[in-house]
């Protein structure tokens, strides 16, 4: 996402103050709401990580009665899901669910661990292959839009880049529209992440209550944790539109000046 305060410095750059020339107090009063953009999302994306940083280590010191690994095969086989394979990846926080090979993919430390963390990462991501299972329509209108999110997030910066530039140049704002357009398909893919990954984690905490694995109080914890969780794509999300947005102003702003 940061490419895109870089394009504009590009811009503004190559053609000097021609680019703010007709409309000095319109841009700078954008370029200010840009930089307050930039900072709250900042501050809030930091905020967020620290916060989801602090649960994740608190709770992997909290001990669980089974591995993360043994978490997500039992609650698996008892969601009828004995096709699906669990698995450790190499990383920290890389767990994941793959509906192309029907894997849950669970961190090393997720996967080997017998804590509360490892306990509510492992029964979120088989929330994600119950969810595949029971064909959520979120969660299928979010795998069709992988594709177009892909071309979407390699084109849109490009031609971005290039519409901004020709209307510094004085030239019309359809480029300009078009890469914003493809960026905006990223937007939407973060929104559509909302609901898939919130009801994964209800799908969650539901199991790990009906199981009689956690006491109250890990049941308690393990929300917390996957609450933070959800928050980093809820700012993610916050930010994508708020930088959409920011991109629309600058548009509508240099064409309402090259009119003039």
């Amino acid at each position: 996402m940061m490419i895109f305060p870089f394009i504009l410095a590009q811009a503004s750059y190559y053609y000097g103050n021609d680019y703010y020339a007709g409309m000095p107090g319109m841009y700078s009063s954008v370029t200010l709401v840009g930089g307050v953009i930039l900072l709250l999302t900042m501050l809030v994306g930091g905020a967020v990580q620290m916060g989801l940083k602090n649960a994740f280590n608190r709770y992997a010191q909290e001990a669980a009665p089974l591995t993360g690994a043994e978490v997500a095969r039992r609650m698996l086989r008892q969601n009828g899901l004995d096709d699906v394979q669990v698995i450790s990846t190499a990383g920290r926080l890389t767990d994941h669910y793959n509906p192309m090979d029907r894997t849950v993919n669970l961190s090393e430390s997720v996967y080997n661990e017998a804590s509360v963390a490892a306990m509510a990462v492992a029964a979120h991501e088989c929330g994600h292959a119950i969810q595949h299972a029971r064909a959520y329509p979120w969660l299928g209108m979010r795998s069709s839009m992988v594709p177009m999110v892909n071309l979407g997030s390699r084109l849109g910066q490009i031609v971005l880049m290039v519409g901004l530039a020709l209307l510094a140049a004085g030239s019309g704002t359809a480029v300009a529209w078009i890469g914003l357009g493809l960026y905006a398909l990223t937007t939407l893919f973060a929104l559509v992440t909302l609901p898939v990954e919130f009801d994964a984690s209800r799908r969650a905490l539901a199991w790990l209550e009906q199981s009689g694995l956690a006491t109250r109080a890990m049941h308690g914890h393990a929300g917390t944790a996957l609450r933070w969780a959800a928050m980093t794509y809820v700012a993610a999300a916050l930010s994508s539109l708020a930088m959409l947005l920011y991109y629309a102003l600058i548009i509508m702003s240099r064409a309402s000046s090259n009119r003039e």
